[in-house]
């Protein structure tokens, strides 16, 4: 299973070196990550993707506790939160293949960021499954490249769950 791990930490150099070599020593993987200020200033947050067990998650959790500067660790995996990527994707295309292209991304809320006689580039933002989505449309023009953020994610201060909510619409 792929847990989110949010990690505030103090805004120091070095500190994404650490947590990394942690990772490393301990031989897990990192699908994803994306590091920022957050909202008090000299701390960032860290959003992490990790595959594995319950256990093992709990493991890491607790060693990452211990690293000089790591102030909070949360695996937001289980809890309500709104989750957010960024992509780019540049996709090959012509005057036959422009106009279905620009239609796919206006369903997908994709925005043109760049054209020129044989690409069209778009910028995305949504969740990771929106991702996976557009570029499974998008692949039949021939993607020329892709550049994704990490994932993102707060904690719903509702509490609403909207993978519950998705899954209720989908019954009815």
């Amino acid at each position: 299973m792929k847990h989110t791990i949010s990690v505030l930490v103090e805004d120091e150099a070095g500190v994404l070196t650490r947590i990394a070599g942690l990772f490393a020593r301990r031989g897990f993987n990192i699908e994803s990550l994306a590091v920022g200020p957050a909202e008090q200033v000299g701390i960032s947050r860290i959003t992490m993707v990790v595959p594995g067990d319950d256990d093992t998650i709990e493991q890491l959790t607790k060693q990452l506790h211990k690293l000089i500067n790591v102030i909070k660790v949360t695996d937001i995996t289980k809890i309500p939160c709104v989750e957010r990527e960024l992509m780019l994707v540049k996709v090959s295309t012509n005057t036959n293949t422009r106009g279905e292209a620009l239609q796919i991304a206006q369903i997908f809320r994709a925005r043109v960021v760049d054209m020129s006689d044989d690409s069209l580039t778009f910028e995305v933002v949504g969740d990771p499954g929106k991702m996976v989505a557009i570029i499974s449309m998008l692949n039949k023009f021939g993607i020329k490249e892709i550049a994704r953020t990490g994932k993102i994610a707060l904690v719903r201060e509702s509490g609403v769950n909207t993978e519950y909510l998705k899954s209720l619409e989908a019954k009815v």
